[in-house]
């Protein structure tokens, strides 16, 4: 018989859970896709996902969870609370991973939420509010764009049909590959309240580690703003055309790339800007380039600043075409506003930290996660622990196991306060 979690069970410091289970459990999924380098190739949807997934509902059904399948494919696990009219209390993030991934970017979250679960279960406490852990669909997007596609689709943010048409590079669609590994659920996507939605993850960056901090205390998340864009110009012999006469769209794109640094630099604190993909054509060495395709990402804390950013990035482009005799064409292909994490969900991680008496410190997080989405729905916070050097997307991506721990432990906190 559960009994029922009072108010002061957690004021002691002691951390609860059982780290070594924790591990474990990050080890043996990480087997799943493992590459020689140490990391892990799990991409959405292939065979190794539905081993994955395989795994996680066995042990939630082991942990006398119950569990659906919604139609984009995110699986839900839940223990039931008290009351079973309260709105769940959730938890979890994603398990696929980029084609040279690491162990913990993702499947950290998922494995922190099945470990409070494991561990109320250890205790013999019953939360008030349900608490469900999620797998979200397809978050890194690396083979069926757009990323966060799961949450996404929950959140009424895309259109499941839409959703489901979309190809990878092979011509192979997620509708037919979600019933191929027979995670085509029958539970509707919309219309499910959220309580609260905690999401632990690796901070994906060098900043713990630098100031020494074992969580961070997440206030928020950057806008970011994506855009495609294609210089065109003249293609022409690299040795009869004369500098002067010359409209290369090469010269016009190192214009735009230092523009864009230069923005971002001067937009500080919490800005990035970031040109990630750069092809010209036709590519050889004595031709000058007469087109460009090149990605433009800005990032920033505040909306009114990063408008701003991308007002004065179109004024550079203007200018390098002026003066290189060249046109261009700006495409956005994606704009996530500035989002601050609910107060009470922050202030429940951070509470948590300071109860387990760990080093912590407010952040924000540059990177996209599916809390982004949930936060449209109800309360939401992050829990940040460090990764070695910052490194992640990378088959060497590491974390310790004490800090994974610190992190999930403070993950219980959270839940159980938001929970009772």
């Amino acid at each position: 018989m559960n009994t029922q979690i009072s108010p002061d069970l957690f004021t002691t410091n002691a951390p609860l859970i059982n780290s070594q289970r924790l591990w474990q459990s990050l080890m043996d999924l990480a087997q799943l896709g493992a590459t020689v380098k140490g990391g892990v190739c799990r991409l959405a949807l292939t065979d190794l996902d539905r081993q994955a997934r395989d795994l996680f509902v066995k042990w939630c059904q082991e942990a006398g969870c119950t569990v659906t399948v919604d139609a984009i494919g995110n699986i839900f696990a839940r223990r039931p609370g008290s009351d079973s009219q309260r709105a769940p209390v959730m938890t979890g993030s994603h398990i696929d991973t980029q084609p040279t991934g690491g162990k913990f970017d993702g499947c950290f979250g998922v494995m922190a939420g099945l470990e409070v679960i494991r561990t109320l279960n250890d205790l013999g406490l019953q939360t008030t509010a349900p608490i469900e852990v999620v797998v979200w669909t397809n978050e890194e997007g690396s083979r069926f764009p757009p990323c966060m596609m799961g949450s996404g689709v929950f959140a009424g943010k895309l259109d499941l049909a839409e959703t489901l048409a979309k190809q990878d590079e092979h011509g192979l669609v997620v509708g037919e590959e979600l019933q191929r590994i027979g995670y085509a659920g029958s539970r509707a996507v919309l219309g499910h309240p959220v309580g609260a939605y905690f999401e632990a993850h690796i901070e994906q960056g060098p900043i713990l580690e630098d100031q020494h901090k074992t969580i961070g205390v997440v206030m928020g998340c950057l806008g970011q703003k994506w855009f495609d864009l294609t210089l065109s110009g003249v293609e022409a012999h690299a040795g009869p055309t004369p500098m002067s006469l010359r409209k290369d769209a090469l010269v016009g794109a190192a214009h735009v790339v230092t523009a864009v640094n230069r923005i971002a630099n001067a937009s500080q604190p919490h800005a990035c800007g970031t040109v990630g993909c750069l092809n010209l054509h036709p590519g050889s060495r004595n031709v000058i380039p007469g087109e460009v395709k090149m990605t433009i990402d800005f990032r920033h804390l505040h909306s009114d600043k990063l408008q701003a950013m991308v007002d004065e990035l179109q004024q550079a482009i203007e200018q390098a075409c002026a003066a290189n005799g060249l046109t261009y064409e700006l495409t956005p292909t994606a704009d996530f506003p500035p989002l601050d994490f609910a107060s009470r969900c922050v202030d429940a991680v951070r509470d948590g930290a300071q109860q387990l008496g760990l080093s912590h410190m407010d952040i924000v997080s540059g990177a996209g996660h599916d809390a982004i989405f949930i936060a449209e729905l109800g309360p939401a916070g992050m829990i940040f622990v460090p990764c070695e050097g910052g490194i992640s997307h990378n088959e060497i991506e590491n974390a310790t196991p004490e800090d994974l721990a610190a992190g999930c432990a403070v993950l219980l906190r959270a839940m159980v306060s938001a929970a009772m």
